[in-house]
């Protein structure tokens, strides 16, 4: 019922501004109305008389509630925010009320009651698809394209333009925009001990190997993961995708568009695994591993800077993940690489004003901010050229690591085989000939390409 009535006042709305436009023709006004020019200036766009930028009509003089739910973490930092929003368009009453959900479950509560969750909400990007099916997420396009020019001076190209082209790609299906990113840096890299392990040593897995046997230390990862161990098959050109029917597609087993076998790939993890440089961490435990001491290099994200910080003390440094060696060549590592969105209900009463509620929660000035408050990597490109966020050692080895990143495309059946055959490579219980490898290749991609149902 209310896309119903939101399409009507859509059709009222247009013709009331066909009108407008009609009656204005030779008066000799040239007095800019936000109706009739979508490039409008916007400082004094919320004016007495303007139109909603929910399409309808001229919301001067009404209150405009909204609801927006972020992490607990985020509360003080979205208060702030929501009054410098409101603070922006000073002519517009506003009741906006900020509530606590958490990104990593926010997909869940919505879907529970899509019509009663917040207008805005905060949420990670591997959520997207779920709640796309499910009719949750505004699109960001067609008349909300207008709504922005008029109201935040801005184009959807704007915005995508200004946010990284990996956080983009995480906020967009077929083509269409429908989150705004908010934050990037939901990757891996390569933390390190500079007193222990050079510059140089880092860059790749062999002398990495060398340098934490040499330290008489080792070098960490998680592989019983399909987070973790996905970064050798991708980096060597393998891909994984997301089907219609929440099925997987993964191409592991064959051979690459780079050329590389999968048993390859396999052969050099094998490899890795199995020096004495290595130690092969659990799923959850990087953390306690980096505070035992017991490595000078770890494969972890930004969430680990501060016991990284702590464990190397002045040599704490960070960089992109290494090459390793495959079939003789050095090939990049790459990694599943993830943003923070903020989406808007398709329900939202007053769709225009939440559209410009996440724009402005998501700006660049919005995205620094919470680097400050919480030192989270901004996906604005000019958020992260600011110096204090290229000065941070963990979010500049994160944007390295972008670079080689893809978006994680997968279902909820790639999981478990992924964990499982990561745990026999730390174990060392696939031999290392190519018709073994082969088998427990095709056994784990049978697993990972199941029917969803």
């Amino acid at each position: 019922m209310k896309k119903i009535l939101a399409l009507i006042a859509l059709i009222l709305a247009l013709v009331l501004a066909l009108n407008l436009c009609a009656c204005g023709a030779g008066t000799g006004d040239t007095d800019t109305d936000p109706n009739t020019d979508p490039a409008a200036p916007t400082d004094d766009n919320a004016t007495a008389g303007d139109p909603s930028p929910d399409p309808g009509g001229s919301t001067a003089g009404e209150t405009i509630s909204l609801t927006l739910w972020g992490a607990e973490e985020d509360q003080s930092l979205l208060v702030d925010l929501v009054e410098k929003f409101k603070a922006a368009y000073p002519d517009q009453t506003f009741d906006i009320k900020v509530g606590v959900e958490s990104e990593s479950t926010a997909k869940d509560t919505i879907l529970t009651d899509i019509e009663a969750a917040a207008d805005v909400f905060a949420f990670a990007n591997d959520q997207i698809d779920d709640l796309i099916a499910a009719g949750a997420l505004l699109p960001i396009s067609g008349d909300m394209d207008a709504v922005l020019q008029n109201y935040a001076g801005k184009t959807i190209a704007d915005i995508q333009s200004a946010n990284s082209a990996a956080t983009v790609a995480t906020a967009t299906r077929n083509d269409t925009l429908y989150a705004f990113p908010m934050g990037g840096g939901n990757n891996y890299f390569l933390y390190y001990d500079s007193t222990r392990v050079s510059a140089e040593q880092a860059q790749s897995w062999d002398t990495l190997l060398e340098a934490a046997q040499a330290a008489g230390s080792k070098v960490g990862m998680t592989l019983n993961s399909g987070w973790y161990n996905a970064s050798f098959f991708l980096g060597a050109g393998f891909t994984t995708a997301l089907n219609a029917d929440g099925s997987t597609s993964v191409d592991w087993n064959g051979t690459s568009a780079s050329g590389v076998t999968g048993v390859q790939v396999v052969q050099a993890m094998q490899n890795i695994a199995g020096h004495p440089g290595f130690l092969a961490i659990a799923d959850g435990d990087i953390s306690n591993q980096i505070a035992s001491g017991n490595v000078c290099a770890v494969i972890s994200g930004t969430w680990d800077a501060d016991p990284a910080r702590t464990a190397f003390g002045e040599g704490y440094a960070a960089t992109k993940l290494p090459t390793f060696t495959c079939n003789g060549q050095q090939v990049q590592q790459g990694c599943f690489s993830g943003s923070k969105l903020m989406g808007v209900n398709a329900y939202a009463e007053n769709a225009g004003w939440a559209v410009l509620l996440a724009e402005f929660l998501t700006n660049e000035e919005s995205q620094v901010a919470r680097f400050n408050a919480r030192q989270l990597a901004p996906a604005n490109v000019n958020a992260a050229a600011d110096p204090a966020v290229e000065a941070n050692i963990a979010i500049a080895a994160s944007a390295m690591q972008d670079a080689y990143g893809v978006v994680q495309s997968v279902g909820g059946k790639y999981w478990d085989p992924a964990k499982s055959f990561g745990e026999q490579i730390a174990q060392g219980a696939i031999a290392s000939d190519d018709a073994s490898i082969q088998t427990a290749l095709d056994e784990l991609v049978a697993g990972i390409t199941a029917p969803a149902n």
